[in-house]
């Protein structure tokens, strides 16, 4: 069939077969026309077909999309900003693209956390970042100490058990959270900080809803882990960021309305770059948030006898927590620790001590301690036990005269070889194992049905056959698989719906021969 390629102001007619392939043809175009790409590795360029308003893919066949002979193609020249770089995300599972110039290597790992805490939503203090080698990276060093080249892929991971725990705060689901939070109680405050932060910046409102009535505010810092609690002096900066700024950051509006309705004194809250709420959602240019909170933060409160400006209230309510905060300091003044640390609690030491954030789940982490509580708790050696005298407890033991009698009828029924009432312990433990475990179905594999002459199978059965076995050869179940072919044929939208509707069937098709 002939088809025309528009490509450049030029109109050229092509003759190929009704099977070519969209790459084919792409080749084809690019010996006619004598297209050269550039050779900058920042800049990918490519060829790119498009009919009826859709982008064709370089595996689909012409016939597919509904291409007849006569059609016209228009063909581009595309240019894409490669990444300098990409992050994979072991708690989403995403490989996040790090745009920029050769000129990003100069920067230092704290910033690129800082980069990368805003594309995933996580606080900086519950990541950190490796080479493919397994080599941590630390903030105070540029990439290019590490020997980072463009188009490297980095890695990360927190800490191990946290990955279920990450994953319900990312999609804001309570109970997944409230499910795996931690035993330890500083390391449950620290999860909860954390989970207030990634609700205010995804506007996750049930869930900050439930952190706020649990006692979490939202003017305090993320802060560090409590393990990292004694070098808080070289902790990343960002590390002092509050979730009232991410809301703003993120134009969260309603998770910005429910912190300063929960407090008001939220609005003197501060960044670690001593900007207010207003200037932030000012600096980022969100115009809902710059205008609820210049009505906040000129507005009038009215208190008993008196009217005060809302700015000189939030001065006269800061002066009295700071008041109050000192005072109690002072009264717990000979009970308080530096660093907040305690005898015996567990401290990690850049370098020296074992990573534990390499996102191992929940599961492995609790096998893993289980493993280390079994060691500690071994049987003693059998000529230490030989050695020790058997304590004597006949003396406090009181013979029951019924226990003896059942003995001696269980005996009877042994040497008779009745065993009735074996068989009812039996029974007894039988019914409440059932209860404790489920046992699998009964399959009926074993059982050969009879063959008739001329019987057929059923056509039912051919199908729930090619029905298992699509999801193995195609990635996605035939539910999934119709979806996404209706999904592809609806970017035609130069052509009508039913047009539509056939080339999402003839893809359907194609993919369920290739299966």
């Amino acid at each position: 069939m002939r088809v025309f390629i528009c490509f450049e102001g030029y109109c050229e007619p092509f003759d190929v077969p009704a099977d070519q392939t969209v790459g084919a043809m792409k080749h084809m175009i690019k010996e006619h026309f004598l297209v050269h790409f550039s050779d900058d590795k920042q800049v990918h360029q490519y060829l790119e077909l498009s009919y009826g308003g859709a982008a064709l893919q370089d595996t689909w066949a012409l016939c597919d999309v509904g291409i007849r002979s006569g059609s016209a193609l228009r063909c581009l020249i595309k240019s894409e900003q490669r990444p300098a770089m990409h992050v994979f995300n072991a708690v989403s599972g995403e490989t996040l693209p790090i745009m920029g110039s050769e000129a990003l290597l100069q920067m230092s790992v704290g910033r690129l956390k800082t980069v990368l805490s805003m594309q995933s939503g996580l606080p900086v203090s519950v990541f950190r970042l490796s080479t493919a080698a397994n080599v941590q990276l630390y903030d105070c060093n540029q990439l290019r100490d590490y020997g980072i080249e463009v188009g490297s892929i980095l890695r990360l991971d927190t800490w191990d058990g946290w990955v279920e725990f990450l994953r319900g705060c990312l999609l804001g689901h309570r109970p997944k959270v409230q499910s795996h939070l931690s035993d330890n109680k500083p390391v449950m405050r620290f999860q909860l900080q954390v989970a207030l932060y990634i609700a205010a910046c995804l506007g996750h409102l049930d869930l900050t809803g439930w952190l706020l009535e649990s006692g979490v505010h939202g003017d305090e810092p993320v802060g560090v882990h409590p393990y990292r609690l004694w070098c808080h002096q070289t902790a990343h900066r960002d590390t002092r960021k509050c979730p009232i700024h991410m809301a703003a950051e993120r134009n969260q509006l309603l998770v910005l309305k429910l912190f300063i309705s929960r407090n008001p004194l939220t609005l003197a809250c501060r960044d670690p770059e001593g900007r207010d709420l207003l200037k932030v959602a000012l600096q980022q240019g969100h115009t809902d948030c710059v205008r609820y909170l210049a009505s906040k933060l000129f507005s009038v409160v009215s208190l008993p006898g008196m009217s005060l400006p809302m700015r000189i209230y939030l001065q006269m309510k800061r002066w009295a927590s700071l008041g109050q905060k000192r005072a109690a300091s002072n009264r717990c003044q000979h009970i308080s620790v530096a660093f907040k640390a305690r005898m015996g609690n567990k401290l990690l030491v850049d370098g020296f001590n074992q990573p534990i954030m390499s996102s191992k789940c929940r599961k492995s982490v609790t096998k893993q301690s289980r493993g280390i509580k079994a060691k500690e708790l071994q049987p003693l050696p059998l000529h230490i036990i030989s050695k020790r005298t058997p304590p004597r407890l006949s003396s406090l033991l009181s013979v029951n005269p019924k226990s003896e009698d059942m003995h001696k009828e269980m005996q009877h029924d042994l040497k008779k070889g009745k065993g009735g009432l074996l068989e009812k312990v039996g029974d007894e433990d039988s019914i409440s194992c059932r209860s404790r475990f489920l046992l699998p179905p009964v399959t009926q594999k074993s059982i050969t049905m009879p063959l008739f002459d001329g019987a057929s199978p059923k056509p039912s059965h051919f199908l729930t056959a090619s029905l298992e076995s699509f999801p193995s050869h195609c990635g996605r179940t035939p539910r999934e698989n119709a979806i996404h072919c209706f999904i592809t044929a609806s970017a035609f939208t130069e052509k009508p719906w039913l047009k539509q509707l056939k080339i999402a069937q003839t893809l359907i098709k194609k993919r369920a021969h290739m299966a």
